[in-house]
């Protein structure tokens, strides 16, 4: 029996585009399925080194659920790069102030920390309320169990 690995080429990748409602489900279960869309690991033809991910598009991200205490306990930070530069802002105000973020993210750091990251991460859009602006690429809505 002679049988080869499939190792997918990057002519061979096809790109869907898929919509997730934020509100459906707990902030962790959202970011996971998003992930794995952009990865495209749910798909036959994963392959590490190849980016064969989907468009992603995640709408109302100011609905989002959070559990237990992380309404007020989960920070958020960033540095200017000067000294005594750090910002930090809870969930609830970053949630009034950028909903998107929250998810945004959520996402990147359960991406893997490689030269596929960058790439994937431009494919994801979010958007605050119930409206997108992509209708034209008519996507296909995915639900989060």
């Amino acid at each position: 029996m002679n049988t080869k690995t499939f190792s997918q080429k990057p002519a061979d990748v096809t790109r869907k585009w898929v919509v997730i409602d934020a509100s459906s489900a707990p902030l962790g279960r959202v970011s996971v399925v998003v992930a794995k869309h952009l990865i495209g690991k749910y798909k036959p033809s994963y392959t590490p080194h190849i980016d064969a991910g989907d468009y992603v598009i995640v709408i109302n991200a100011a609905n989002i659920v959070v559990t237990g205490n992380k309404e007020i306990g989960k920070t958020y930070h960033r540095h200017s790069g000067y000294p005594g530069g750090i910002k930090s802002a809870s969930l609830k105000e970053l949630r009034e102030k950028n909903p998107e973020k929250i998810i945004f993210e959520a996402v990147k750091g359960m991406l893997p920390k490689n030269k596929l990251s960058a790439e994937r991460i431009k494919r994801l859009r979010v958007f605050a309320g119930s409206e997108h602006t992509h209708e034209a690429q008519s996507p296909k809505k995915v639900e989060v169990k």
